[in-house]
């Protein structure tokens, strides 16, 4: 079986200023399928863009990314999006929760952009996952009704509401204080215990220990895997 992610001199260059940005400076990289992976580096050092152009959000200036071997370069913009709320689950820092939305409906958000979804498994599953991350009490309240905890354990059952191949968490405790980034981070590693696949960029070095892997990167190039 390939690798669930492998990029080959993945470059992006922002070029809105008068002078071009060379964000990512042809970075190899290869993510085995059940691996827990942190990055790490300096502000400006390329790992958001990296995170970005894993998820789909961004598109590489040149190189290349497979994910589960399929070329990215060759899919269309309706065939990343798909592939984007199907196989990617993302977490991020400031959870991005709709605020006048339960939390229930806030987990099966993906499932809007479905439209083969079969709803009643999909609440079943939504209700499994919120019973998972200790949520089965908060089913109906919306997010400024929960601690900061709480809404990012909620990002955390959207995020795995489709059984995506990936999981993508981008400073997910940067928002916690220690104890709660502490169960965050508990069940990201049971997460991980269980098969998921996590990508996760994070500052603290306490945070990345908890990965398998740490990758660590300066000046938009890997200098230690």
């Amino acid at each position: 079986m390939p690798p669930l992610i492998r990029l080959e001199h993945l470059v992006k260059e922002y070029s809105d200023s008068e002078q071009p940005v060379l964000a990512l400076d042809g970075v190899d990289l290869t993510i085995e399928a059940g691996d827990f992976v942190a990055i790490m580096g300096p502000s400006g050092c390329g790992k958001s863009t990296l995170m970005h152009l894993l998820g789909f959000l961004l598109s590489p200036s040149s190189g290349k990314y497979f994910l589960e071997g399929k070329d990215a370069s060759s899919l269309t913009d309706d065939e990343r999006a798909d592939i984007r709320n199907r196989r990617i689950g993302f977490v991020f820092q400031s959870f991005n929760l709709l605020p006048r939305t339960s939390v229930l409906d806030n987990v099966l958000l993906p499932v809007e952009y479905m439209p083969d979804a079969d709803r009643a498994a999909a609440r079943k599953r939504a209700l499994e996952l919120l019973k998972l991350v200790k949520l089965s009490h908060r089913l109906n309240a919306n997010p400024n009704q929960l601690s900061g905890g709480e809404q990012q354990r909620a990002a955390i059952a959207r995020a795995l509401i489709n059984r995506p191949a990936l999981i993508l968490a981008d400073e997910p405790t940067g928002n916690l204080d220690s104890k709660t980034s502490d169960e965050v981070m508990d069940l990201l590693s049971e997460l991980h215990h269980e098969g998921h696949t996590i990508v996760m960029v994070t500052h603290e070095e306490e945070i990345a220990a908890r990965a398998h892997r740490t990758i660590r990167m300066k000046d938009g190039r890997i200098v230690s895997s």
